[in-house]
């Protein structure tokens, strides 16, 4: 244990004596480590701002669409190139035992226009079952009615980017908004989303009751909808919703088992574990690439040791000559390749959260310091420093004395 504390004293003498090349020494650890501390953090962070993304699409959703087919050049008139409807929509709501709610969508691009302002966003049809799925609350006045939706009236809720670009700060309940050639009565503002996991911002869109969308904006055949989203009861039951879903549809389209349905299927899992997927692979790269880093510092540290040797060749040959054993000198070079490692991975450390805490403000981010991670980065640089310190001191411990004393 004396020989060890020795070797410590030893080694921060050393680095004393020369502290701009421990300096650039410590270097590349430290970028090492603090790129491994940033990175982990960051995928971290993105990956908990995707899922929570996902999250804001509603609960447990379940997305059904139509798949092209590319023998149905009369059914692509129909504008989905498909065959959802409004009537697969309710049957799926009636017979599905893992299903609470279902939404039929029809969507467009469109200009809105308020006195001399215009605004172009996405205009959405759908049903009261909308805001259930999506978990979507109306913080302002209210959504439509069902007498609404049976008279196909001119009503809208807006989303929290329209409302703030049409309306700035004033309220816009009971204002109009003009589409196209239809003015539309405002009902109510959509509570703040964000932005989708996809891209995009989740409040920048209208939404409309679907026959108001059916007959005035999006021209479709009688009944026929672009995607439907579907709330299972649970997280446990979206596989056997998804099931459901599935049979009931190819039921009513007359698609045998085997075959390959006219429509798609995707829930918020398959979507997580995609996600999920990406950042780990992502996450992964840039930990080796910052692994680069440890390894050219931890070249430095061997090289900075060797040319340390040999500067202090004649220094080992005395200790040698008053009895120190070929073990004391091996460790008192291990120490200090091991204590410029570490002292490079504190530091690099400290560099690590100060990035994090940047990036995290800037980027809006919730990324959080993993204990774990940054007990790995710290282990790692003193490995580092084990390493490729132990042939600069398994060659200070193999000189000859008589040699060693010689030198000048």
């Amino acid at each position: 244990m004396s020989a060890f504390l020795r070797g410590i004293f030893q080694a921060f003498s050393a680095i004393a004596r020369n502290p701009l090349r421990s300096s650039l020494t410590v270097l590349g650890i430290l970028i090492g480590v603090a790129a491994v501390v940033t990175v982990t953090a960051l995928g971290s962070g993105a990956r908990s701002s995707v899922s929570s993304q996902i999250e804001s699409m509603g609960s447990n959703v379940i997305m059904v669409a139509p798949q092209q087919s590319q023998a149905t050049g009369a059914r692509s008139a129909l504008g989905a190139g498909a065959r959802l409807t409004e009537d697969d929509a309710k049957a799926i709501a009636r017979e599905s035992l893992s299903v609470t709610a279902v939404a039929p969508m029809l969507r467009a691009r469109g200009q809105v226009v308020v006195g001399d302002k215009n605004w172009s966003t996405q205009l959405i049809g759908s049903n009261l079952s909308f805001f259930t799925v999506r978990n979507w609350k109306v913080t302002r006045g209210s959504p439509w009615t069902e007498r609404d939706e049976a008279a196909k009236a001119k009503v809208c809720v807006l989303g929290v980017s329209v409302a703030k670009n049409l309306f700035g700060d004033e309220d816009p309940i009971g204002r109009t908004i003009r589409s196209g050639r239809y003015t539309y009565r405002v009902l109510g503002v959509l509570e703040k989303k964000g932005e989708a996991p996809f891209g995009g911002d989740q409040d920048d869109m209208v939404l409309f009751p679907l026959s108001t969308t059916r007959t005035r904006i999006v021209k479709t055949g009688p009944g026929y909808v672009a995607s439907m989203l579907v709330s299972a009861t649970s997280t446990d039951t979206t596989d056997r919703a998804v099931k459901q879903i599935d049979s009931i549809l190819r039921q009513r389209h007359h698609i045998e088992e085997g075959r390959e349905p006219d429509f798609w299927i995707r829930t918020q899992k398959e979507f997580q574990e995609m996600q999920g997927k990406i950042y780990d692979l992502l996450t992964m790269l840039l930990v080796c690439i910052a692994a680069v880093s440890l390894v050219v510092g931890g070249i430095g540290i061997m090289n900075i040791m060797l040319v340390s040797v040999t500067e202090r060749t004649r220094e080992i040959g005395i200790r040698m000559a008053i009895g120190a054993r070929e073990g004391d000198i091996r460790t008192q070079f291990l120490v200090e390749a091991v204590v410029l490692s570490l002292l490079g991975g504190v530091l690099g450390m400290s560099a690590g959260i100060a990035a994090i805490a940047a990036l995290s403000s800037a980027l809006e981010w919730p990324m959080k310091l993993d204990p774990v991670a940054l007990s790995i980065a710290v282990g790692v640089s003193a490995l580092t420093g084990v390493v490729f310190g132990f042939f600069p001191a398994r060659r200070a411990s193999k000189l000859d004395p008589i040699v060693a004393l010689r030198h000048e």
